[in-house]
């Protein structure tokens, strides 16, 4: 069984592992986003004794995706310092001769809930990460969806709670879905970090609210067969059932499916991965490409 590296790429940290063709991870480190000179110096490091048959990266974006594009590989305008059109596959080939794996971060756990996660033996699902930002993934008829570059789900614009003065945090659109409820979005509006607000506080309502709205979208859109929810704000299990019920209230009988009616429950879910869904989504991105080499 070959051995594949994993990238887990984050603003915040880089989380590197090692595992095999089943989704194990055997070894992992983090470490914090730094430079890319020094970041990568950590990464290579870690990768240089472990003789893998290729390398899965789940980036922070966005980033080029595309294969064939002049700046495949590259993250592009993202506002973390130093990143900027930094390209990060070549950075990896210069140094191991092995497939690339590489895509977003969401894009990356998508794949892997769908490989070995809460979607397996599904022809299709969704990924959305509730965080830091609030971004999301596909995999459609087992595919991972590109076009111009790659979906971002996460600053798709959604009807304001009426209750709800606050402007907003994403520096590009303000009031977009990221906006208003990603993590920073909810300790701005309440004036503490949403970890500290009581399971029954007003703010799990309308942040319900809001995810429910863009899951109402991409199952319109997409009308994928499960949907993965993750990321720190998620960590709050009793959104699960405010946003299931929101969602069934929004389509008000439109679409007509057991999944979006009495078994809601197994539509809408935790990821099967857990924690390690971003590093597993990278070495399903080392299988993918290990298995396209080969053909």
């Amino acid at each position: 069984m070959s051995i594949l590296g994993a990238i887990e790429a984050g603003g915040t940290k880089f989380v590197c592992g090692i595992g095999n063709e089943d989704g194990t991870v055997v070894e992992r480190v983090s470490f914090p986003t730094t430079t890319p000179e020094e970041t990568m110096g950590r990464v290579f490091e870690f990768f240089a004794d472990k003789n893998v048959s290729a390398i899965g990266v789940g980036s922070f974006g966005p980033i080029d995706p595309v294969k064939g594009s002049p700046t495949y590989g590259s993250i592009t305008t993202t506002p973390k310092p130093h990143w900027s059109n930094f390209n990060i596959v070549n950075a990896l080939k210069e140094r191991f001769p092995v497939p690339i794996g590489f895509d977003t971060d969401v894009n990356g756990a998508a794949l892997g809930e769908y490989t070995w996660g809460a979607a397996q033996g599904l022809d299709s699902c969704l990924y959305i990460t509730i965080g830091t930002g609030v971004g999301a993934g596909a995999v459609v008829s087992g595919e991972l969806i590109h076009g111009l570059s790659h979906p971002e789900m996460g600053h798709i614009y959604v009807r304001r709670h009426p209750e709800d003065t606050y402007e907003g945090t994403c520096p590009y659109h303000g009031d977009c879905l990221e906006g208003l409820a990603a993590g920073p979005s909810l300790g701005k509006r309440w004036g503490v970090a949403g970890a500290e607000l009581t399971p029954d506080h007003p703010a799990w309502e309308m942040e319900a609210y809001y995810l429910a709205q863009a899951l109402m979208n991409y199952v319109l859109i997409l009308s994928p067969q499960r949907i993965v929810m993750g990321g720190g704000v998620m960590k709050q299990e009793q959104l699960f059932p405010m946003i299931r019920k929101k969602l069934q209230e929004l389509l008000a009988g439109y679409v007509q499916h057991p999944s979006l009616g009495d078994q809601i429950d197994e539509f809408i879910v935790p990821p099967g991965l857990g924690d390690n869904a971003g590093l597993c989504g990278a070495l399903a991105l080392a299988k993918l490409a290990l298995a396209e080499e080969a053909n």
